[in-house]
């Protein structure tokens, strides 16, 4: 069992889940918890989905890559560039199929009411890169853009097909996420795969390199994937309900998965379980200590903190 619990004075709370590190061949190096149990893996996706719209003629810049990767909180420049990515090819927030929404940045969004905005805009979904990616590839090969998110679109099809093929298990029945694109089903085994593949594989590196040369656009600054990608060699992209990949350029794929859908557990556990199989040297340790151990707040000061209650199986 993968646990964290947090402490608060005599009380105790705790969160199971599950944890893999993987090669980029499917072979097992450590585990904890049920890693082979289904379960949708959401924005954490992101980076694969970006990969088949780059490789169908989107044509995106590094920066552009990074934001089609992400799940951006609505920071005036993750905004700009998924108008850039729009308006360079005659589309404009009203060809994206994702819902109107707020900056999920509490900051970026107050800025806007500060501004007079009353009214939510689909660019600033925090899935409009991605979804600016899928269009300009759709005109880029000549696809339909009114259907880009049904699952038997060719560019559906594609990605569907990648992810199959990466994670060696078979992702369907396809879901519906939260922004309206299709979402897949895996395993904590088969997505540590993945992210394995996507940090040594020759044909992701313009999509690592994205990732990596700009973490902060593919979350924000303080987020829990963005910090692991900046002190380490690495990638990490969250998904909601509590999953998390990371691809390591040492050659390793790492997947955490929260049952309950915290979204604190991920972080926790990504960097205990990187700890525990010896890849964080003693800067890293100290620059990830509040991804590892987050603060538990009462009436406006410490009370407790959140602590990794787990030892990995090494296979």
């Amino acid at each position: 069992m993968l646990a964290a619990s947090v402490r608060s004075g005599l009380t105790e709370t705790l969160h199971d889940g599950a944890v893999a590190v993987c090669r980029p061949d499917g072979s097992l190096v450590a585990s904890a918890g049920d890693i082979d149990r289904p379960f949708f893996i959401r924005s954490a996706s992101k980076p694969f989905q970006a990969y088949v719209s780059q490789s169908n003629g989107a044509n995106l810049s590094t920066l552009q890559l990074a934001v089609a990767a992400s799940s951006h909180r609505g920071h005036p420049v993750q905004v700009a560039l998924v108008d850039e990515m729009l308006g360079s090819i005659g589309l404009s927030e009203n060809d994206l199929g994702c819902p109107a929404d707020w900056p999920s940045n509490r900051i970026a969004a107050r800025r806007l009411f500060s501004a007079g905005e009353s009214t939510p805009r689909r660019v600033w979904h925090n899935c409009s890169g991605k979804h600016s990616g899928f269009l300009r590839a759709c005109v880029a090969s000549g696809w339909s853009t009114a259907d880009y998110l049904d699952p038997d679109h060719p560019l559906q099809r594609q990605v569907t097909a990648l992810v199959t093929d990466l994670g060696g298990f078979d992702p369907e029945p396809v879901g519906v996420d939260g922004c309206g694109a299709p979402v897949h089903r895996t395993t904590v085994r088969t997505m540590a795969r993945m992210f394995a593949a996507l940090a040594t594989a020759p044909e992701f590196s313009a999509v690592y390199t994205a990732m990596h040369r700009y973490p902060a656009l593919v979350a924000g600054n303080g987020e829990s994937d963005s910090q692991i990608a900046t002190c380490l060699d690495a990638v990490a992209k969250g998904g909601a309900q509590g999953c998390m990949g990371v691809g390591l350029a040492a050659g390793f794929g790492l997947a955490v998965k929260s049952w309950d859908g915290s979204p604190l557990v991920p972080g926790i556990a990504a960097v205990a379980t990187l700890d525990q199989i010896g890849l964080l040297n003693a800067l890293a340790r100290d620059r990830l200590a509040s991804v590892a151990r987050p603060v538990v707040r009462g009436g406006g000061r410490p009370v407790g903190e959140y602590e990794p209650r787990f030892e990995l199986r090494m296979a």
